[in-house]
């Protein structure tokens, strides 16, 4: 029997290149990251699609696409069409979207990994940090995190522990929406990126960035 196969649902942040790389260690392959099209407000990770095609390069991994305006029907059909075992998502305390998953995977008659699911959110967050991986906030929530916060990178266990001195009201890895991030270093790939800042943007409920990921 060949090795099983996943497809992953892509943003290019933190949590779900950390599933990728956990599940990739469990000896599942992912051939395949799908970047979603939200018809839910703006997304920063679709408007900086520039990026997810660097990372989806650097992890020589293909990157597909799929407007979510086709309905989760339509995206259960594409999935199914993969020929692939898992669906794999980074999920890891908000039950709508992990319920969700698990409809569409079954709905696409393959089995949904959460590895990442109902983890402490701090110690996750250390955990990813000492694994080698960096990551840059690209989004904030308004209520929640100044625009200052933008491009703040997360390189050690000490940008971790003065970022939550700081907003002690905030999860660790922004699990609530708090914060969006996109990484520029990981086991998954060679080298590193640079966060290059190109302006910065307001929507109804975020500070984001338009950004370019240059290779450092």
């Amino acid at each position: 029997m060949g090795k099983k196969k996943g497809v992953a649902l892509f943003s290019g942040g933190k949590d779900i290149i950390y599933a990728i790389y956990l599940t990739q260690k469990s000896g599942i392959e992912i051939p395949y990251l799908l970047a979603l099209k939200t018809t839910i407000g703006t997304s920063p990770h679709w408007e900086n699609f520039s990026a997810l095609e660097a990372l989806a390069k650097a992890m020589e991994k293909e990157l597909l696409t799929f407007d979510m305006a086709r309905g989760s029907k339509a995206l259960a059909e594409f999935i199914s069409s993969l020929g692939v075992d898992y669906l794999i998502a980074g999920d890891i305390l908000l039950e709508d979207h992990y319920r969700w998953v698990e409809s569409l995977a079954e709905e696409a008659g393959v089995k949904a990994l959460e590895p990442l699911w109902g983890r402490n959110t701090k110690e996750l967050a250390e955990e990813i940090i000492k694994a080698g991986f960096e990551y840059a906030i690209i989004a904030v929530d308004k209520e929640k995190l100044g625009e200052e916060w933008l491009g703040y990178t997360f390189r050690s266990p000490a940008d971790l522990k003065f970022f939550l001195e700081q907003n002690p009201d905030v999860d660790p890895v922004g699990e609530f929406g708090e914060f969006h991030t996109v990484v520029l270093a990981s086991p998954l790939f060679e080298g590193r990126f640079a966060l290059e800042i190109l302006s910065i943007e307001e929507s109804e409920r975020y500070y984001w960035v338009r950004f370019g990921l240059v290779r450092g």
